[in-house]
C-alpha cells in the first residue's frame, strides 16, 4: 500500500474549511496516526501504511464492529472511513489516561470489568471475523519469517549489517515455541466457550476516562474470540498478578470464579504475552526498521517496545 500524503488526506475528508493543523502521534506495524485541528475542532487521523490482511487484519469488519461500538458509546465517531484505502477520522475524544497504577485501583479493576461486558454484549457482525491464539501465532510467525528471508536477501536501502539483523536472544520468540504449543495444548483441551465480540488490544494508551464513562481507541485488531482473551490482555499489559487478575475475572463474571476458568484465564495470559513478544518483534526487525514510512529503528518507540519485550521474554520463560 503506497503512503498517504497526510496533509491532502485532512483537506479532503476532515470536517469543515480553512487551515489545518497536523500532529503525529506515532507509527506501528499497519498504521500512522495524526491528531488533526480545523475550525476550532480536533479529530483523530489513521492512516494505513500496509494491507494488514498478512497480519490477519480486515479493515471492512472493523468498521461493521466500529459501528456497533460507537452506537453503544464504547468508541469515538467516525466522521469518514474507507476500509480499502486504510483510512480513519475520528472525533477527537477529551478526557484522561489512566496509569498503570490506576489500572490497578480496586474501582478501577470492577470498572473494567463491566465496560469489557459491554463490548462483549455487541452484536456479532456477519461474517464473524473468528480469530484465536493460534491463528495470531500462525501470522505473526509467518510474517517473521518473510522478514527475515527479506533481510537475508537485503534491503532497498543497503545491505543490513550484523549489529541490527541479529535479534538479541533474550527477547527471541523461537526459543518459547515448544512452550507455547503446550500452552495451545492445554487451551484446547478444556471445555469450548462462546466466541463475542473482542477488541483485542486493552491496554491503558487505548482506554479514555471522560469522568462518567470509558471509552476505546484503535478496534483494528478486534475479532471474534473468547471472551476471556481481553480479560488476558487487560491483566498481561497491566501486569496483573493473580490476586488482581482473579478478581477482574471475579468482577467479569460477577461470582468467584471456578478453576477451571481461571486456569483459562492464565493459559490465555501467557499466549498473550506470547503473541505481544511475536508483534514486539515484527515491529522490530530490520526489514520493517529499514523502511522509511515507519522509521523504527533508533527510534524512542522502538527503544520501549525493545525493553518491553525483555519483560516479556523473562515472565514468559519464568512460567512456561
Amino acid at each position: 500500500m503506497p503512503p498517504h500524503d497526510p496533509r491532502h488526506v485532512a483537506a479532503l475528508h476532515v470536517p469543515g474549511t480553512g487551515d489545518l493543523e497536523i500532529h503525529r502521534l506515532g507509527a506501528g506495524l499497519v498504521n500512522e496516526t495524526y491528531r488533526v485541528l480545523r475550525a476550532g475542532n480536533a479529530y483523530a487521523m489513521r492512516l494505513a501504511v500496509s494491507n494488514g490482511d498478512d497480519l490477519g487484519l480486515d479493515r471492512a469488519w472493523e468498521k461493521r464492529v466500529l459501528e456497533q461500538a460507537i452506537s453503544a458509546d464504547l468508541a469515538p465517531a467516525m466522521e469518514y472511513c474507507d476500509p480499502q484505502r486504510g483510512i480513519l477520522i475520528a472525533r477527537w475524544v477529551d478526557g484522561r489516561l489512566w496509569t498503570a497504577a490506576d489500572a490497578r485501583e480496586p474501582e478501577n479493576i470492577s470498572r473494567m470489568a463491566g465496560f469489557m461486558r459491554r463490548i462483549h454484549a455487541l452484536s456479532m457482525p456477519a461474517p464473524a471475523r473468528a480469530m484465536n491464539p493460534r491463528k495470531w501465532i500462525d501470522y505473526y510467525g509467518a510474517a517473521l519469517s518473510r522478514d527475515g528471508a527479506a533481510s537475508a536477501r537485503g534491503s532497498p536501502q543497503g545491505d543490513v549489517s550484523a549489529e541490527t539483523s541479529a535479534r538479541p536472544p533474550a527477547w527471541g520468540a523461537l526459543g518459547l515455541a515448544a512452550a507455547a504449543a503446550r500452552q495451545l495444548a492445554a487451551l484446547a483441551a478444556l471445555p469450548p466457550v462462546d466466541p463475542v465480540v473482542c477488541h483485542s488490544d486493552l491496554h491503558v494508551l487505548n482506554l479514555i476516562d471522560r469522568g462518567d464513562s470509558l471509552v476505546l481507541l484503535d478496534w483494528e485488531y478486534a475479532h471474534a474470540s473468547d471472551p476471556l482473551w481481553d480479560l488476558a490482555g487487560w491483566s498481561a499489559n497491566n501486569d496483573f498478578g493473580d490476586e488482581l487478575a482473579h478478581d477482574l475475572l471475579a468482577g467479569y463474571a460477577g461470582r468467584p470464579p471456578p478453576r477451571d476458568e481461571y486456569l483459562r484465564l492464565r493459559i490465555l495470559s501467557w499466549l498473550y504475552d506470547y503473541v505481544c513478544l511475536l508483534w514486539s518483534e515484527l515491529y522490530l526487525s530490520p526489514h520493517r526498521g529499514a523502511r522509511p514510512d515507519l522509521a523504527v529503528q533508533g527510534s524512542a518507540a522502538a527503544g520501549g517496545i525493545a525493553a518491553r519485550a525483555e519483560e516479556l521474554a523473562a515472565r514468559l520463560n519464568a512460567s512456561k
